[in-house]
């Protein structure tokens, strides 16, 4: 089996297989999506494939819609010729499941691929046709939160930024002056409200978005390059509602790609880009999926609420993104990366049968977060971490590593652990004192810093921006060796920069250097210290 159009009309054979294929034709969805475009995608890779593609298929089986999706790709070109045009705009969604079965189908609902590029004059002027359309109702967006910023680390204007600013809006090169020069041509031909929504995964989505374009906007307009009144239609005429998403969707498993080999699909290859994009015509994907979108829409929406999306006030999406952040799942995962590494685990689903590690991240959730978890009321916080803990961590097909969770743990803990820190402070009922597991989790962090695993191996730290200013505070400490742990430590529990507390000030700092010495007591002194402490 080849996952070409041409080879869907013997549908027997994929059938039997176990693929769903698409309950719609294809060729009418395809016709009807060119002339009265509804969605276009920015961003081909896998959370788009594996969640919106797939929920816009279920509409158009269901005959709730007649118009899939327009995929446009702005970073990597390679992705939309390798990626999408090479399988007729077609690819397989693979989902696995806790008991290890896979569910297939082939997602059909991607009618258009194109590139987002100034210089590709074909892609760019039907990119313009698009815009100009007045049946467009949504622009969305995975992009990576990246995508948004038009500045570098050090603040600066990034140069294909800075030279955008001083062209015409058709010259742009830039992703967000791409952006902004087809909200421009919508501009011109007739004004036409639009919603663009930002599905990343990253806080205010939205208003991140919102941000760049204005900011664009306003340097066009300041360099009389467009008309004034362009800054007033992307204010008041285009909106950029709130997300929250949460999908995994890791790299292509080896244990899929030899099923889908066994089963008698070909199609398994594995390209990676000039841009080191890593693609294939497939995703694997976790079952589980949230999508809450804030409703606010210029020119219609579409049903994406009958195809599970939520549409929600924004004060209501705030909540639901602040209940996974701080509370259900990523302090969770933060907790198991650092003592996953300090243990030598190598994937998330094997620390789910550590039974010291589960009672950790249980405890750390149930009895320390959900005390003062911000419920949104239409996800239930208690069923969202049974889910994480019971389903979703421990799926062994799930190709999540530790180490990669670990990344960038320095710019994530403050939110993680420092907002339930900070909500404790100030609930008249609960006495942050009273912590011990989320402490125990930023001693297991400070541990982890030192480089070296519970056996006396040394082992490479994941990437994070503050390990230069970090590692050689921690190296004033040695192992078996309580010599200078106040100093090193106090030098970080008290950065606010890092935990948004000073966790001395707040009373946890001691308690934290106590955890510490236990866990560099000697080797094998990670493993008592959970044991001692997870077990009560």
């Amino acid at each position: 089996m080849k996952l070409r159009e041409a080879e869907l009309t013997n549908n027997k054979i994929w059938e039997e297989a176990g693929f769903e294929l698409p309950k719609f034709d294809r060729n009418k969805m395809v016709e009807n999506t060119k002339e009265n475009p509804q969605w276009i995608h920015f961003g081909g890779g896998n959370i788009f494939r594996a969640f919106p593609a797939a929920v816009c298929q279920d509409l158009l089986n269901r005959g709730i819609i007649d118009t899939g999706i327009i995929v446009a790709e702005g970073y990597d070109y390679e992705i939309i010729e390798k990626s999408y045009n090479a399988y007729d705009n077609l690819n397989v969604l693979v989902t696995l499941k806790k008991d290890g079965n896979l569910d297939k189908k082939v997602i059909g609902s991607i009618a258009e691929a194109l590139c987002v590029d100034t210089a590709n004059e074909k892609h760019w002027n039907r990119l313009k046709e698009i815009f100009t359309n007045k049946s467009l109702k949504m622009a969305s967006f995975t992009i990576t939160e990246k995508g948004y910023s038009l500045v570098n680390g050090k603040g600066e204007l990034l140069k294909d930024v800075e030279s955008d600013f001083k062209k015409v809006p058709s010259s742009a090169t830039s992703y967000i002056g791409k952006l902004t020069a087809l909200l421009y041509e919508r501009f011109k031909n007739g004004k036409t409200p639009l919603t663009l929504v930002s599905m990343d995964n990253c806080s205010h989505n939205g208003t991140k978005l919102e941000n760049a374009i204005n900011t664009f906007t306003k340097a066009w307009v300041d360099n009389k390059l467009v008309e004034e009144d362009f800054l007033n239609y992307v204010k008041e005429d285009v909106s950029y509602p709130w997300s929250m998403i949460d999908k995994i969707t890791p790299r292509p498993a080896q244990s899929v790609i030899e099923m889908l080999n066994k089963i008698g699909f070909e199609d398994t290859a594995l390209v990676t880009t000039s841009k080191n994009t890593y693609i294939s015509c497939f995703v694997n994907a976790e079952e589980p999926q949230y999508l809450v979108i804030e409703d606010n829409f210029k020119n219609g929406r579409i049903p994406l609420d009958k195809g599970g999306i939520i549409y929600a006030d924004k004060e209501t999406v705030d909540k639901v993104e602040k209940m996974k952040v701080c509370t259900c799942l990523n302090p969770l995962h933060t907790a198991l990366a650092v003592y996953g590494c300090l243990l030598s685990h190598d994937k998330i689903s094997d620390e789910m049968k550590d039974k010291e590690l589960v009672n950790l991240i249980k405890n750390i959730g149930y009895k320390e977060a959900l005390p003062v978890v911000v419920n949104p009321k239409i996800i239930s916080p208690n069923d969202f971490i049974d889910e994480v803990i019971n389903v979703r961590f421990p799926n062994p097909f799930m190709p999540d590593t530790p180490q990669r969770i670990a990344c960038d743990t320095s710019q994530k803990i403050g939110i993680r652990f420092g907002e339930t820190i900070k909500a404790y402070i100030k609930a008249e009922d609960l006495d942050v004192k009273s912590l011990e597991y989320i402490p125990l989790a930023i001693a297991g962090w400070c541990r982890y810093l030192m480089a070296i695993d519970d056996r006396g191996n040394n082992f490479e730290l994941s990437p994070d921006p503050l390990l230069s200013s970090l590692t050689p505070i921690i190296s004033k400490v040695k192992m078996e060796s309580e010599e200078n742990v106040h100093e090193a430590l106090s030098e970080i529990l008290t950065k606010e920069s890092i935990f948004g507390v000073d966790l001395y000030k707040v009373g946890l700092g001691e308690k934290i250097e106590n955890y510490f010495k236990e866990l560099i007591a000697s080797k094998g002194s990670v493993r008592e210290t959970l044991k001692k402490y997870t077990s009560k």
